[in-house]
């Protein structure tokens, strides 16, 4: 079976063995001209100027697999291929978006991201010096779902599923996933305590 699998793997595409998980080359030419297609979305998106959201809004459609209704993304924005990026309504980011998306990222609806968020899906070899400077890499999902907040400077490791209404405090680095109604925090990141409606300080200061 293993040889079987092995020849069937010989026959796949770079671009299907690196959205499978499985070893790839990034510098395979299919693999450079989509990373080409998304930074030249990039720089037009990047560029673009305050008075421009609506373009900055169709330019993200051109670049994401899948966009939701409300998007609001703030320059700068950084990724690998766009393609594998899907993201749901409300969507928020600010300044210096990062998203590697050599496997698939989804996010949710209802999502804030603060400034300096990083989810990165790439990984490198680290046992194996010698495969490792051979230029291989694989990656893995990352999903955020709905009604999470990320705040600024969270970097999201790959593999990493942050559930569904959580909070990740400022700076964490989260290396596993994230259980649903949670805040979490650190390096590296843990829950901290669960979340419960109506517990914010400034909502407890109001009459």
């Amino acid at each position: 079976m293993d040889r079987l699998e092995d020849a069937l793997s010989e026959h796949q595409t770079e671009y299907q063995k690196m959205v499978a998980g499985e070893f790839y080359s990034p510098n395979d030419p299919e693999l450079r001209q989509e990373h080409i297609r998304c930074h030249k979305l990039l720089e037009r998106f990047n560029s673009s100027t305050i008075d421009e959201m609506d373009a900055r809004v169709d330019i993200l459609r051109e670049l994401f697999a899948e966009v939701g209704d409300n998007p609001l993304v703030l320059p700068r924005l950084m990724c690998d291929y766009g393609s594998n990026v899907r993201v749901g309504d409300n969507f928020f980011a600010n300044f210096d978006l990062v998203l590697l998306d050599c496997a698939p990222i989804t996010i949710g609806d209802n999502v804030m991201f603060g400034p300096a968020v990083q989810l990165l899906t790439p990984m490198h070899p680290v046992d194996d010096v010698e495969l490792r400077n051979s230029g291989v890499e694989w990656a893995e999902p990352i999903t955020v779902e709905d009604n999470v907040w990320l705040a600024g400077g969270v970097i999201v490791c790959p593999g990493v599923t942050i559930g569904e209404g959580s909070v990740i405090g400022a700076g964490a680095v989260v290396t596993r996933d994230v259980p649903a109604r949670v805040f979490a925090a650190g390096n590296p990141c843990r829950v901290i305590r669960e979340l419960q409606p109506g517990d914010d300080p400034q909502r407890r200061s109001r009459p």
